[in-house]
């Protein structure tokens, strides 16, 4: 139902009449899908589009039953535009079920079951309900620079989501605020010796700043400063590899980065035509194994990473709602992390910005430097159960 609502937001937003909104806002907040401070907020946008853009928005991200509760009231309140959105009245939906909740009830309701029947699978990364309650992410957001030309407005709105949302995934989050690239290095260094790191079956890291390629920004960074305030993003996987933090060998290190790589806008000019270049394939020559006593393990294993943009483009954030990059993760995993495992979550993320454009600006996530053997699923709600 969720999508049912993203299919028709454009035309929504369009056409539906301030008055239905109002009737909209109070039905929801009677059926508790909305909150007083949510109403409030809504209630307070500057145009009417503006109002029903927030409205559907807040609700298709709380899932399915709250999606329905939606479509249920709206052919009640405006069955002509109803119809001419080419929407379907869904079975009613339950006005007191634990899908009041921010997240859809199949999220908590089936976390049991569905861990059940896939952590047998070897092609599963393992998650106990043990190392699901010693589940740790590391947040780093700089917010405000030593030139405040370059503050980001707007990231404390990224850093409030993505806490929530890391939280309801189930783990503690360390942040870190307006970090300079040295202050970044040392939060790694004191992340990988944190006491839960041994017993988690995974670890977040949300890295968000101004950037270029290769590199994170930190708060002191001036242009043509002969030494840069910088944070090389190499240095992650450094931190994280088995060489300096043995505790996560072998467990599922998931990398989100919001930061330009570059100045270009991330769109081409195209015509019809064009050359295909060829590619070739040149194998590595085999050389002779050795047997040794020692064991030897992958520098860099079982990462995944999202990346807010392209190399050598921007990324762009709104002053009011945050980062594309960051309203796109919280929209898609608080609806399909229940069910979908990461790579799958990160490809859905992608496909967002395929419909993204600001005048001749584009912007696409890439996912990079994917290691991951297995597939890794969140089981949100599973440290919440009652099960032994």
């Amino acid at each position: 139902m969720a999508e049912e609502l993203f299919k028709v937001r454009l035309k929504f937003v369009d056409k539906v009449s301030k008055p239905v909104l109002t009737q909209l806002l109070d039905m929801l907040l009677q059926d508790k899908v909305l909150n007083d401070e949510e109403r409030e907020s809504i209630c307070e946008e500057k145009s009417r589009a503006d109002m029903a853009r927030s409205l559907i928005d807040t609700v298709r991200k709380k899932g399915s039953t709250a999606s329905k509760m939606m479509i249920n009231h709206f052919e009640q309140k405006d069955p002509i535009l109803f119809s001419e959105l080419g929407l379907s009245c869904p079975e009613p939906a339950q006005t007191n079920s634990h899908s009041q909740r921010d997240e859809p009830a199949t999220t908590v309701l089936t976390a049991e079951d569905f861990w059940k029947k896939t952590q047998n699978d070897p092609n599963v990364y393992p998650v106990t309900k043990a190392s699901y309650k010693s589940r740790v992410a590391l947040m780093i957001t700089n917010i405000k620079f030593s030139n405040e030309k370059l503050n980001r407005a707007g990231a404390e709105k990224d850093e409030e989501n993505m806490d929530r949302l890391l939280s309801k995934l189930g783990y503690e989050v360390v942040k870190h605020k307006s970090l300079t690239g040295k202050a970044i290095n040392e939060a790694f260094i004191e992340f990988t010796k944190h006491p839960k790191l041994k017993e988690t079956d995974s670890v977040i890291v949300v890295l968000m700043s101004h950037g270029k390629l290769g590199a994170v920004l930190g708060v002191e960074w001036k242009h043509d400063d002969e030494n840069p305030d910088e944070f090389p993003v190499n240095s992650i996987y450094e931190h994280l590899g088995p060489e300096k933090c043995p505790a996560l060998l072998d467990k599922p290190k998931i990398i989100i980065i919001q930061a330009c790589r570059g100045d270009q806008t991330g769109s081409v000019c195209i015509s019809d035509s064009g050359n295909q270049a060829e590619e070739f394939l040149h194998p590595a020559a085999a050389g002779d194994l050795l047997e040794d006593n020692l064991r030897f393990v992958h520098k860099e294993k079982d990462f995944i990473s999202l990346l807010s943009c392209t190399p050598d483009t921007k990324a762009f954030r709104c002053r009011a709602r945050g980062s594309h990059l960051i309203q796109y993760i919280v929209e898609i995993f608080n609806t399909d992390a229940d069910t979908l495992y990461i790579q799958e979550l990160f490809r859905k993320v992608m496909l967002r910005f395929e419909s993204f454009a600001f005048k001749h600006n584009r912007q696409m996530a890439t996912i990079e430097r994917c290691t991951l053997l297995k597939q890794f699923y969140f089981y949100p709600g599973l440290g919440d159960t009652n099960h032994s």
